[in-house]
């Protein structure tokens, strides 16, 4: 029992963290990017957002509510990556991070469902037949928060090394952060099946 909880958790971990599938990972810098650690209520809450969606769509997903191809979600997660970035390099400075609801929530959150649909995939994988559908969706998306927790604080503890140590301005890591994200997510829009 503990063994199969362990697994199913590491196998949430191991799915955000892989390296070969990096799209969530990026869309966790470009929301954390702007933050320090003592926004962190706030950083919180966005990540909080996300997982809020990402539960809806994988249950939604998992009991065959609903079904999304999969060429519309591969388009739709950098997509969502790609607004966050631009987002930041065109607000850099200006405050836009602390307004309380806006293009970030509701970014967020469409972020959430739609890679949730992405995640439940995965999830089709772990379920066996005699397992119970509910649990393991706990499980793996416990390993999901578990390993964003872990990108999160990574993110902060870099952005005040190089603010801090490097005397970089704020604004200006903010820029080149999301513009080398934007960099990167760019390609995986263009070589999306929906656009190829």
């Amino acid at each position: 029992m503990l063994e199969e909880f362990w697994f199913n958790v590491q196998y949430g971990m191991n799915h955000v963290l892989d390296i070969n599938a990096y799209d969530h990972v990026l869309f966790l810098i470009v929301l954390t990017v702007p933050y320090m650690f003592k926004d962190w209520k706030r950083v919180f809450m966005l990540v909080t957002v996300f997982t809020v969606g990402h539960t809806m769509s994988l249950l939604l997903a998992t009991y065959g509510a609903v079904r999304v191809g999969v060429p519309i979600v591969e388009f739709l997660i950098p997509l969502s990556i790609l607004i966050i970035a631009l987002f930041n390099v065109f607000t850099a400075g200006k405050g836009a991070q602390k307004e309380k609801v806006g293009i970030l929530f509701f970014s967020t959150l469409f972020f959430g469902l739609v890679h949730g649909f992405g995640f439940a995939r995965e999830l089709q994988m772990l379920i066996g037949p005699k397992d119970n559908k509910f649990l393991v969706m706990l499980e793996f998306a416990l390993g999901i928060e578990l390993a964003q927790i872990i990108i999160v604080f990574l993110v902060l503890f870099i952005g005040y090394l190089i603010q801090t140590i490097f005397r970089f301005s704020k604004r200006d890591w903010v820029m080149v952060l999301s513009s080398i994200v934007v960099g990167l997510v760019i390609p995986m829009l263009i070589d999306s099946e929906l656009l190829g």
